[in-house]
């Protein structure tokens, strides 16, 4: 059974999560509404995968801390970021402090529990849209670093990423399963990836916005 820490200072929010995985079938469900008490419940449960949000009681990014702290004592802890911050610059950040994925409250129910899918499962998620933004920033931030892909090997890389497919990209960018596959080879030539498992670690380093990527 999977046990899930929500940690949201926002009340409907932590209820409208609990029904949304009570009803895909997870019972077991701890929550806090503040980084410390996430924290100390985290040291005494020990959860199967945390879901934070990054603005708590009204201290900006206090998130962001919490997710470092929990990072720091589980090195393979599944995190969930739940936010309403829609700012590249802001995914990233989590991201480099150790987030799994990164969502935002706009999202659909299904988004919400295909995200918490992946998460659990230990591969990474954001948003379409978002993923493609932080790896832009990523280029502008690090010219030197994968700055020779070219737009469509950019929009590829971000969502190989999520935990995508090739027949997932193709039907994302409107293309043709060869275009995706002809580009992932291109991509493994530019990056020193020699197989796909290498390419996608390759894209996560990526995303999270560091070339030697995150210890994990």
């Amino acid at each position: 059974m999977t046990r899930v820490l929500l940690i949201d200072d926002h009340p409907i929010i932590l209820q409208g999560c609990r029904y949304l995985l009570e009803d895909a079938g997870i019972c077991e469900l701890l929550e806090a509404s503040s980084a410390l008490a996430g924290y100390r419940l985290f040291r005494r449960q020990r959860p199967d995968i945390v879901i934070v949000d990054l603005a708590l009681n009204g201290s900006g990014l206090a998130g962001l801390a919490l997710v470092r702290r929990l990072r720091a004592q589980a090195a393979r802890m599944p995190i969930l970021v739940f936010s309403m911050h829609a700012d590249p610059v802001i995914a990233s950040r989590a991201l480099e402090a150790g987030a799994t994925g990164y969502l935002l409250k706009d999202t659909s129910a299904a988004d919400l529990l295909e995200a918490f899918d992946k998460v659990r499962r230990g591969q990474p998620y954001i948003s379409h849209d978002l993923a493609l933004e932080v790896a832009l920033l990523a280029t502008r931030g690090r010219a030197g670093f994968m700055a020779n892909l070219t737009p469509r090997e950019l929009q590829v890389l971000a969502l190989l990423a999520e935990g995508r497919a090739y027949g997932q990209i193709a039907d994302d960018l409107g293309v043709s399963y060869k275009t995706v596959a002809n580009t992932c080879s291109q991509l493994k030539g530019k990056l020193g990836a020699t197989n796909l498992a290498e390419l996608i670690h390759r894209a996560i380093q990526y995303l999270a916005g560091s070339p030697g990527g995150r210890q994990s």
